[in-house]
């Protein structure tokens, strides 16, 4: 593997653009958003070959021919595109932007603060209108400890879903890594669901995204352990993240969430209703579970500090890189 010396100080950038401006709304309404456009090609595939479970085997082999070829276009776009850019002075600054566009920090953290907003007012059903945007549970019925557990733990999940792994790739292979990382990303939140639809026509598609977020999963438990170090709960974080992150369903969401509960000295995790159906998921952590909008700012501090962390890293991977180049 040859990482581009140039790439890291691209990454950070793109990071600080977005932290500063997101992704505008104005854009948003006259173009969409390159996400939303792998949801439709998504969308298109998964209407026209999957049979909905009636016929397994044929399910798994089109979900995965779809995957793959989008897979092959997209990546294959982004390749391209990339090595056109690089012939030009400021081919980079092309790049930084696309770059820009496909990780999701500043989106995270404005969803996640608007659910604190709520509950710092006590609006109970305001609060479970902005945490039904970021989670797949059913959100009726959640009180204010249920709704600022799953908010944080949606901090915690996403923080690595849509920043550290969308860096950690375009590290790794540049634009066409970030593009093919959201591409698999996003076709397992669309097709990565246990149900008679999507446990075949999905299957390839989830487990692709186990692969491709099985260390950027484990480096985002870190970074929170790191951050904790400020509030002298980095020991606790490591504990918690090292004991409870195998006990999670899934093999990497455990890793950050089990490291924020820590860092928190509060219990994540625990049962939740997602289509109407009871999942006994494992708790996180050994403090309380009784959390509050208090507990959401103390985790979106540890998430802002963890970028900040991450954007040293890369700079260092700069330096480094430059050095030896």
């Amino acid at each position: 593997m040859v990482i581009s010396a140039h790439m890291p100080w691209i990454l950070v950038g793109a990071l600080a653009l977005e932290g500063l401006v997101g992704y505008p709304n104005a854009l948003w309404r006259i173009m969409g958003h390159p996400v939303s456009w792998m949801g439709h090609s998504l969308n298109l595939g998964e209407r026209w070959l999957n049979s909905c479970g009636r016929r397994a085997v044929r399910d798994l082999f089109f979900g995965t021919v779809w995957l793959v070829l989008l897979i092959a276009l997209v990546g294959g776009t982004a390749w391209s595109l990339s090595n056109l850019l690089s012939k030009f002075s400021y081919g980079w600054a092309a790049e930084l932007l696309l770059m820009t566009t496909l990780i999701a920090g500043r989106s995270l953290y404005d969803h996640v603060a608007a659910v604190r907003a709520a509950l710092q007012v006590s609006a109970i059903e305001q609060a479970r209108e902005k945490v039904a945007l970021i989670v797949g549970r059913n959100p009726e019925g959640l009180d204010e400890p249920a709704i600022a557990r799953a908010a944080v733990e949606s901090l915690a999940e996403n923080a690595s879903d849509g920043v550290i792994a969308p860096l950690f790739w375009g590290l790794v292979a540049g634009l066409p890594g970030i593009v093919i990382y959201k591409l698999v990303n996003t076709a397992d939140s669309m097709w990565g669901h246990r149900n008679a639809r999507f446990e075949w026509f999905g299957k390839s598609a989830a487990r692709l995204d186990d692969l491709l977020n099985l260390i950027p999963a484990r480096i985002t438990g870190f970074l929170f352990c790191l951050s904790a170090l400020g509030r002298a709960r980095g020991g606790a974080a490591l504990h918690s993240m090292w004991r409870y992150a195998p006990t999670h369903l899934s093999p990497n969401a455990g890793w950050p969430e089990a490291a924020m509960a820590g860092a928190l000295d509060r219990r994540l995790g625990g049962p939740r209703h997602y289509a109407g159906q009871r999942t006994e998921g494992a708790w996180l952590g050994e403090g309380s579970a009784d959390l509050k909008a208090d507990d959401i700012g103390r985790a979106l501090d540890l998430y802002l500090v963890g970028l900040l962390i991450a954007a040293a890293l890369l700079i260092l991977v700069g330096i480094v890189l430059g050095l030896t180049s």
